[in-house]
């Protein structure tokens, strides 16, 4: 493992402006001007410190400063993955290894004849205008250093596009692996999502690590729900014990449209994800939920923000974690409730079971309310696990950890039942019962 001490920024940079001829885009193209200027913001910005409020809990200084190969190549085959997977049946199977598309290990099985499931490049190739009018229109790289580097960096990741009234019946599987077995890799995948009017889609993230090598990912998601349109989307992140993981997810709704978001992660040593959600339409409804836990020294910080900007909208979120050993969690919401947004109902929950003394939870709830006729509320809530009910199960027979590792599924549950398509929900079950009776 490589433990030199590098500047990891100014090796971007100059990697950038080696790598600028062979990267989507010509130089003079509207879509490489978005990159240029993408860089020049991450070269403004710098990565973030604890000194940045949007920082403040989570130190990036380990992750940043060791080199990483950000354009490894993989001999990976189907064998190697078969342990890494989300068992899928009639799923539309994605792979990308080192955040380059692999064809020879996806399956696409929906008709293309209407619909759009490709890789960004192979997208960017056939059809430079459609990918242009729709990367980097919702993220905003003047916020964010890790947003700015991936917009610069862009070259692949997943491409969808759904015209109007089109419904996706079988669900898409986008697999991220990181092979980090000989060395330390970075990836950047950038994702699109386009959903039109009336159009619904479900599909799942999962990040996987072959290999106990660093692995950086830091991916930007990008998804447009179109009026009336509905939206699953489903990250799941159960990575090495040395991967570093930065995500970004930027949602933009329009009128009478439904998104449902689930973010569960199981494993990864250091762990941000962003999950921004713009109601820019009335009568939306946007659901978010979340599952974390990190043992060891692991840390978990989720990012959330719901901005409703139109009347008559609906936004719900419920995160939970359970937090061992010396183990970091953190949590900030942020809910918008502009001026125009009248008869908005927006609700905000976040509960934590700390089960060591040297575990720390972070949480910041947040509301800025600038219309009155509202019904918003928020809240948060640390604790240990409930006594009464461990007794209560210790005395109709059942042993302390068996008691235990049922109370902490039965906490998951909330999260884990909202996950609609089966094959995730039922890979979480499962995992999530292992890793609850491992200790």
């Amino acid at each position: 493992m490589s433990t030199e001490t590098i500047d990891l920024k100014t090796r971007l940079i100059a990697d950038f402006h080696a790598r600028e001829s062979v990267m989507n885009g010509e130089a003079s193209s509207a879509f490489h001007q978005k990159k240029r200027a993408a860089l020049a913001e991450f070269d403004k910005l710098g990565f973030p410190t604890p000194r940045n409020e949007e920082w403040k809990y989570s130190n990036v200084k380990d992750l940043v400063s060791v080199s990483y190969n950000f354009n490894a190549e993989s001999s990976l085959g189907l064998a190697d993955l078969e342990d890494l997977k989300i068992p899928a049946q009639d799923a539309n199977i994605i792979y990308f290894v080192n955040g380059h598309y692999h064809a020879e290990l996806s399956r696409i099985i929906s008709s293309q004849d209407q619909i759009t499931i490709s890789s960004l490049s192979e997208a960017y190739k056939s059809n430079p205008s459609l990918v242009n009018s729709y990367f980097n229109e919702l993220v905003k790289d003047q916020d964010d250093a890790f947003t700015s580097l991936n917009t610069a960096f862009a070259q692949d990741g997943i491409f969808i596009h759904i015209p109007d009234n089109k419904t996706v019946e079988h669900p898409i599987i986008l697999r991220f692996v990181s092979d980090a077995r000989l060395e330390n890799v970075g990836s950047q995948p950038r994702n699109i999502i386009a959903v039109g009017r009336n159009a619904h889609v479900k599909l799942a993230e999962a990040f996987r690590t072959l290999g106990t090598e660093r692995s950086f990912t830091n991916s930007v998601t990008e998804i447009y729900v179109g009026e009336e349109a509905g939206v699953e989307y489903y990250k799941v992140q159960n990575e090495s014990d040395n991967a570093y993981h930065v995500g970004t997810t930027q949602v933009r709704m329009l009128d009478r449209s439904q998104f449902y978001a689930g973010t569960v992660t199981l494993n990864g040593r250091f762990t941000r994800n962003n999950l921004n959600i713009i109601l820019d339409g009335e009568r939306c409804e946007a659901h978010m939920y979340g599952l974390y836990f990190p043992d060891g020294t692991q840390h978990v910080d989720n990012h959330t923000v719901a901005d409703h900007r139109k009347p008559n909208s609906e936004s719900n979120e419920l995160y939970k974690g359970i937090l061992r050993d010396k183990s970091k969690g953190v949590f900030n919401g942020k809910i918008f409730v502009r001026q125009d947004a009248q008869k908005t109902n927006a609700f905000q929950s976040c509960k934590n079971i700390v089960l060591s003394t040297e575990a720390t939870m972070n949480t910041k709830p947040q509301l800025e309310i600038f219309a009155d006729d509202v019904k918003c509320s928020h809240g948060t809530t640390t604790g240990q696990i409930d006594e009464e009910a461990l007794f209560y199960m210790r005395s109709r027979g059942i042993s302390k950890p068996e008691a235990m590792s049922l109370l902490m599924f039965a906490f998951c549950a909330d999260v884990v039942s909202q996950i609609k398509i089966d094959s995730v929900r039922e890979y979480l079950e499962n995992v999530i019962a292992q890793k609850l009776a491992s200790k």
